[in-house]
């Protein structure tokens, strides 16, 4: 069975890029049948915050990635690396190195002043004397001195690497017996059977460290594809101005959660041109060798575009029912499917969607003076009284061509163009001049109180 996971540290939130490879890694899985796994790599108990794994698991948990099985935590698995430990100093694999901090920096300051790499220089790799008193050593896997490492990557292709280069007998036990990161990994992903490993390039340099382990222990090594990371448009890092945050402020910031997997899911993958997918279509069509070898730009306009896409396309039930995460009750609202109908065309985040709304619901306060400027001139008060008094005599007011006639009857009695009521009626009801269409809202807000907002826009500036 293919065997996908994801392996968040919880030293801080998680963001779009651990996110799009959790996707990937999603989308592997159940294209093929297989599971999606996922382990919490908490063995850094200085830097762990609970508040920051409760966080990853909200973050699933609200994007619907759900994951197969019991999630795995690596503090909890302090017996199984060090039986894997044991294993490998009793087969001579690993060696316990008593060489003091004070020794090292020195080494490292010698080796600088030579201008050579720093590294360890396996001065006890065979050693058999008595060892030093008062250090206690570390464990020190023996990795190949000469010839290569081949990573076969299914994003990258073939990466050779040069043992001499970029190996030392690295560290997989420290003096206090924790082990080390490339140590847990390689055992964790053989022991959970993980089949596919899909995660950044920034992990590249340690793989080779990780196939060392897997030989060592005679593990078969999974298949590898890292993938390019997330830049701006500038080519440069993502910061939190261009949107590397945590990804729950997403939701913060109104982005649902079809655009905001649509968006990653098009960072760095593509199906010729298709911009718009659902998610069993992304099942279907993903695939991790058709992954970009190149960085993705990150592009806000784009994922508002697409956040956009998804509010005009959800039904204003739902909708309704997403908005209650900004104090919106609008579920038993009389007229729900006029105010969403007229409002969702216009935004493109939730967030803005609830602005809009409680721009057209709330009474207005205070007028935009330059609206009022603009507005409020001529015969402005005395059409608006005329309006109010068709509104008064009218016998049945409910639906936007109910207003609109009113409106029209106005306009030809008075002589006069639809700006000249238009105007002036935009800020009375909404105490400015951009809004969605006039008969809409009127519709929304019912004849009492558009009469109310009329009177108090003809009482402020007359």
């Amino acid at each position: 069975m293919l065997v996908t996971r994801f392996a968040p540290s919880p030293t801080g939130y998680l963001h779009i890029g651990g996110l799009r490879t959790a996707l990937f890694s999603y989308l592997w899985a159940k294209k093929n049948g297989g599971n999606f796994v996922l382990r919490i790599e908490d063995t850094d108990k200085a830097r762990n915050s609970q508040e920051a794994t409760d966080a990853i698991l909200k973050a699933f948990k609200w994007l619907g990635l759900e994951h197969d099985g019991e999630i795995t935590y690596q503090s909890q698995r302090d017996d199984i690396y060090t039986k894997y430990i044991k294993q490998l100093l009793d087969e001579g694999k690993a060696y316990k190195c008593y060489m003091s901090k004070e020794e090292l920096t020195e080494l490292r300051e010698s080796q600088m002043a030579k201008k050579e790499r720093t590294m360890y220089d396996g001065r006890y790799r065979d050693f058999t004397g008595i060892p030093p008193e008062g250090v206690e050593p570390v464990i020190r896997i023996k990795a190949p001195l000469t010839g290569e490492i081949l990573v076969r990557d299914g994003v990258k292709g073939d990466v050779s690497f040069q043992a001499e280069d970029i190996l030392d007998d690295f560290v997989i036990a420290r003096t206090d017996g924790a082990p080390t990161y490339n140590f847990v990994v390689a055992v964790d992903d053989h022991l959970m059977g993980i089949t596919e490993v899909i995660r950044g390039d920034d992990h590249l340099s340690n793989t080779p460290k990780q196939i060392v382990v897997y030989e060592a222990l005679g593990f078969d090594l999974p298949k590898f594809f890292h993938v390019p990371m997330i830049h701006n448009s500038a080519g440069k890092k993502l910061s939190k101005r261009d949107g590397a945050t945590d990804v729950m402020a997403y939701k913060e910031m109104g982005y649902t959660p079809q655009a905001l997997l649509n968006f990653l899911v098009r960072l760095g993958w593509s199906h010729g041109d298709q911009e718009i997918f659902s998610m069993a279509e992304m099942q279907t069509l993903f695939d991790p060798k058709d992954i970009n070898k190149s960085a993705s730009i990150y592009s806000t306009d784009k994922l508002d575009w697409l956040n956009a896409h998804y509010i005009k396309n959800t039904s204003n039930d739902e909708l309704a029912q997403l908005l209650t995460d900004y104090n919106l009750v609008l579920t038993s609202h009389d007229k729900k499917e006029i105010l969403l109908d007229a409002l969702k065309e216009r935004a493109k985040t939730l967030k803005e969607l609830a602005t809009l709304t409680r721009e057209i619901l709330d009474t207005p306060s205070s007028y935009d003076e330059k609206a009022v400027k603009k507005a409020f001139k001529g015969n402005a008060i005395e059409v608006l009284n005329a309006f109010g008094a068709k509104i008064a005599g009218a016998d049945a007011l409910h639906l936007p061509i109910d207003y609109h006639t009113l409106m029209e009857e106005v306009v030809n009695e008075m002589e006069i163009g639809f700006g000249k009521i238009g105007q002036p009626l935009r800020v009375a009801l909404l105490g400015k001049m951009s809004g969605p269409g006039l008969d809409s809202v009127m519709a929304i807000l019912g004849r009492d109180e558009v009469m109310l907002r009329i009177a108090n826009a003809i009482a402020a500036h007359s």
